[in-house]
């Protein structure tokens, strides 16, 4: 399957976890920036929803759990661009979690 595959009118969904899916550890969010720009997301259709985010020169992943009247928000730990965006394939590809 290819990012491509995953996509969908709305903006893309995250593939199902995948069987030996990469464990992602997720952290509460760190407010060290001001200003965070998300640089893509998932579709809003879904109780869960992913962001890839930058600020400061670093980027990480964010997820959103919508939870009936509650809304839990983790983060993972700043990266370098080009692993986050691994990061951020493998999510939408189930390959992470």
């Amino acid at each position: 399957m290819t990012a491509d595959a995953v996509t969908s009118y709305h903006g893309p969904h995250a593939a199902s976890q995948q069987p030996g899916a990469q464990v992602v550890t997720w952290l509460n969010p760190d407010p060290f920036a001001e200003r965070v720009r998300v640089v893509r997301h998932t579709c809003e259709c879904r109780a869960r929803i992913y962001e890839l985010c930058a600020a400061g020169g670093l980027v990480w992943v964010r997820v959103t759990d919508r939870l009936g009247r509650s809304t839990v928000v983790k983060e993972t730990h700043r990266f370098r661009t080009r692993e986050a965006e691994e990061l951020w394939l493998k999510i939408l590809l189930g390959q992470a979690r």
